[in-house]
């Protein structure tokens, strides 16, 4: 299966962490909403973004974040075209950004990853 997915991680206490060669960023204490795609295998990507940090290498700006983070809901949308610039676009007229250019070097926007103080409200709707 192919598509985009949003990882909602939450955060018990503020953090200063190290994101690659990114730089250093300062994450509050909240949620967070990630946005990804896998144009491949949707599900493989999900889980793996699911182990723990101490069985997978780090590769992409999420795998900073979830050393110190958890997930604690995963929202699979299924798409034969890759719709992540779409969800992200989405996410970022509510969410705050923390962290310049985290998740976005493959689409041009700000980020990726959107804070939210308070548990954000997610809602599917089906037409």
């Amino acid at each position: 299966m192919r598509g985009a997915y949003c990882l909602v991680i939450e955060l018990d206490e503020d953090k200063d962490i190290q994101v690659g060669k990114l730089g250093r960023f300062h994450f509050p204490k909240g949620y967070y909403v990630y946005v990804g795609s896998a144009m491949n295998d949707l599900d493989a990507r999900i889980a793996r973004h699911l182990r723990p940090s101490s069985e997978k290498k780090k590769h992409w700006h999420i795998d900073y974040l979830l050393d110190y983070a958890r997930v604690i809901d995963v929202i699979r949308i299924p798409s034969e075209v890759n719709i992540e610039k779409d969800v992200a676009m989405f996410f970022s007229k509510y969410g705050k950004v923390i962290a310049p250019g985290f998740g976005s070097t493959d689409t041009g926007l700000e980020t990726h990853l959107f804070y939210f103080e308070k548990m954000p409200k997610l809602e599917v709707v089906k037409e």
